[in-house]
């Protein structure tokens, strides 16, 4: 076919419900339908892709992304491109739904959100907020090479905001949680007690100081511990920005690069947020050890930069039907041997980070600066102070090799991570780990 030597589709249908509920009023209760059809084609160096909404002409959509592979490859020809060999996947081991949210009618969702949202209306607390969503995707992939596959699958989320103010000054506390589950994330998860937290937390940060800022011992939690792997450590494993010259990784593989207690996986095949059983290449889900006792291990692959750095892939993942790109599922340190209390009592004198807040990476120089929801300060070996506006920044490499302990109480945090336009959802985690120097900034 006109040199095209592989070709692909990606056809997704899916449903979704999202309810906003805002101080006790309903700010919005949306229902959303897709289904469409991404296919591309493959010529010499070139990748031509075309998408189309709705029902679609395969016979037409496989021509219109051949000829503009084709035409590509006429105008700007490269380096012909390899493909790492697969094996059609085997789809088992999906997750059940025991209570399917379609069975619940929005109004009953409306209530159980307004006494959600009642749980965080406490004395001090000024606004509230709570958002319920639920998503059905069915996702059917076919290529060229004969591997056809299917999955189904449901997602579910839910947060609670609450806002404390006094003179001016305000504060947020929030929690969230998703899974790759039905209604039953309520028993999963309490609502309640999640709604009550977050306005705890809002009401102590208001009273909290800021502290001084500069060098010294950091205790991570296992959510900034986890949005460290991800952002610092997972984004800079992406083959293709290792390939575009943008990880700080580049060139490292077999190589120390951190503590040997550091272990640091992705593993989609997980039942957690970023769970899919395969890839949007037909690729089954398999763990991925990233970093191996502080040896920079292996890389995240698509199916091309599989075969480049002659490793196996299955990290190509879609927003929708969106083109293929290497993305993280699940990534988390692995669990070590320590206990918190020990941790305390080695770093004497530091500051213990909770939460996180947001932040940015640069994985080509690889530095980073994350905001921390909370922190405490820790003196003599025990935690005492809260404290508030409190970030971590540093350069990775530093501060992987500065572990000098790593918990034995992992925790995964799900949440949706953005890349090439694209959000797909994902998990990250780690247990507690210390560092024994990092820039914390404060005052």
């Amino acid at each position: 076919m006109r040199n095209i030597q592989f070709y692909d589709s990606n056809r997704v249908e899916g449903r979704s419900v999202t309810i906003i509920i805002d101080n006790g009023k309903i700010e919005n209760i949306a229902k959303n339908y897709t289904k469409g059809t991404g296919i591309r084609a493959l010529c010499d160096g070139s990748w031509g892709y075309t998408s189309v909404d709705g029902d679609s002409d395969k016979e037409e959509e496989f021509k219109n992304a051949t000829n503009l592979a084709v035409w590509m490859n006429e105008k700007t020809p490269r380096e012909k491109i390899e493909l790492e060999p697969i094996k059609a996947p085997s789809v088992s081991n999906m997750p059940k739904v025991k209570s399917n949210p379609e069975d619940i009618s929005i109004e009953e969702k409306v209530e159980f959100l307004r006494e959600i949202e009642k749980h965080a209306q406490e004395e001090g607390i000024k606004s509230t907020r709570v958002s319920y969503s639920e998503a059905f995707l069915k996702t059917r992939y076919e290529s060229s090479e004969g591997v056809e596959a299917e999955y189904h699958l449901v997602r579910t989320g839910f947060s609670i905001s609450a806002v404390a103010s006094e003179n001016g000054a305000y504060q947020v506390g929030r929690e969230s949680r998703f899974s790759i589950s039905g209604y039953e994330i309520f028993e999963k998860y309490d609502p309640f007690e999640l709604a009550k937290h977050a306005a705890q937390t809002a009401k102590e940060l208001l009273g909290a100081k800021t502290p001084k800022g500069g060098q010294m011992p950091v205790i991570l939690d296992q959510e900034l511990a986890g949005v460290f792997t991800h952002e610092a450590v997972g984004h800079a494993s992406e083959a293709d920005l290792v390939l575009q010259n943008d990880s700080v990784l580049k060139g490292k593989l077999g190589t120390k690069i951190g503590s040997p207690l550091i272990t640091v996986v992705d593993n989609p095949s997980l039942h957690e947020y970023g769970f899919y059983p395969f890839d949007a290449e037909g690729v089954e889900a398999q763990k991925t050890v990233l970093i191996q006792k502080g040896v920079l291990n292996s890389y995240l692959h698509s199916r091309e930069t599989g075969s480049i750095f002659k490793s196996r892939s299955g990290n190509a993942r879609s927003q929708g039907y969106s083109i293929p790109v290497v993305r993280m599922s699940n990534t988390y340190i692995e669990n070590g041997e320590s206990k918190f209390e020990e941790m305390l009592e080695d770093v004497k004198n530091g500051i213990y980070l909770v939460g996180s807040r947001g932040g940015q990476v640069n994985t080509g120089e690889g530095v980073f600066q994350f905001n921390a929801e909370k922190g405490y300060l820790i003196q003599n070996g025990e935690i005492t102070t809260l404290v508030r506006d409190v970030s971590l920044s540093g350069r990775v490499l530093d501060i992987l090799n500065q572990i000098t302990h790593v918990g034995n109480d992992l925790k995964l945090n799900a949440g949706h991570c953005g890349k090439s336009g694209q959000t797909v959802p994902v998990s990250d985690g780690a247990p507690h780990i210390s560092i024994s120097k990092a820039t914390v900034g404060g005052a």
